[in-house]
């Protein structure tokens, strides 16, 4: 693909799809022309009637109040999803990692599901506490024989995983009907509920992480070589790999405390961007945290207006996902460039 077509893609689509997105959603209440139409004349002279006064703080109100915070929750949720995933495939050298391949998702999931069990407060924290002893017991699995190689992490994080998931599963048996109902719609990936306040919650931790993750970007580089390779030029591997990796956990944590499972997005997202400008981190990293956050807001768009009833983005990712690496198996083209 024309290298500036690939550009245009990952950076210039975030402000026209937040535009946009604010505009799209099942309540015919909110038109666009109508609003700015309302806005301008509010603006240049004030002069509005009363029917006119009252439609135009109904529609801010639901511009601000209700798809605001959720498009950029969302935004936040795709950029931090994509960013750990492309952390975890560069790490591992792999490009079948992500955060729900080594357990950190269903950790995290399990961890949440307790907090809402019993009206915990900190959900975040649960969270963050239990992915990263997902984490700490893949890599303890995997390097119990003193060679820790990708397969066996791989392996390792899907046992763990699996465990996990039992767990959550256990949760929702002992929950009462109407904390098992919220559990259940939360694990799918959901982000219908979403308030100022969950988007309060996630954007220091997704900022603050992103943010590092983007200082680091060129080590991952160096890290994707092999650990030698990167001690050869000064770079100390282990101390790299623990702040990325906690990185990868914090972010995948908190988009899994505020929106539930949201599977395989951290999967396939890295792929799409290193097709579009290439494996070199220096550049994917922010290809990933801009078309990763723009592309879950159009699946998220896609998701309140395509039924009348509003479909769980987890279940979009997921057959997306599934349906993206079929066609590069189909194609021959997993691999890792």
């Amino acid at each position: 693909m024309n290298k500036k077509v690939a550009n245009i893609i990952c950076f210039g689509l975030p402000l026209p799809m937040l535009v946009i997105s604010l505009f799209i959603g099942s309540s015919g209440q909110v038109n666009a022309i109508d609003y700015i139409t309302l806005l301008y004349k509010k603006i240049m002279d004030g002069n509005l009637n009363t029917d006119e006064i009252a439609r135009y703080q109904m529609i801010s109100n639901i511009l601000l109040n209700v798809r605001m915070p959720r498009i950029l929750l969302t935004f936040l949720v795709g950029a931090a999803l994509s960013t750990s995933g492309a952390v975890l495939q560069g790490i591992f050298r792999n490009p079948l990692v992500d955060s729900y391949i080594l357990g950190i998702s269903s950790g995290a999931a399990f961890g949440a599901s307790l907090a809402i069990l019993y009206s915990l407060s900190f959900v975040n924290a649960y969270a963050f506490v239990a992915g990263s002893l997902a984490v700490i017991l893949t890599y303890s699995i995997a390097g119990s024989n003193k060679q820790t190689s990708t397969v066996s992490i791989i392996l390792s994080g899907m046992i763990i995983s699996g465990v996990f998931m039992a767990l959550l599963t256990a949760v929702q048996y002992i929950s009462n009907p109407y904390k098992l109902q919220a559990i259940v719609q939360w694990a799918m990936g959901n982000l219908h509920a979403t308030s100022w306040v969950e988007l309060k919650q996630a954007f220091l931790p997704i900022i603050i992480t992103i943010t590092i993750v983007y200082l680091y970007r060129w080590r991952i580089n160096l890290l994707a070589l092999g650990d030698e390779a990167a001690k050869s030029v000064g770079v100390n591997p282990t101390f790299d790999k623990l702040i990325l990796i906690t990185c990868a956990t914090l972010m995948t944590t908190t988009t899994v405390a505020v929106a539930g499972i949201i599977s395989f997005y951290g999967l396939f997202l890295p792929h799409i961007v290193r097709m579009l400008l290439g494996s070199d981190n220096s550049k994917s990293i922010p290809g990933n945290i801009f078309l990763g956050g723009s592309f879950l807001l159009l699946i998220d768009n896609l998701s309140r207006a395509l039924f009348v009833f509003e479909v769980p983005i987890g279940i979009f990712t997921t057959i997306l996902g599934g349906a993206f690496f079929v066609f590069l198996m189909r194609k021959n083209k997993l691999n890792w460039n």
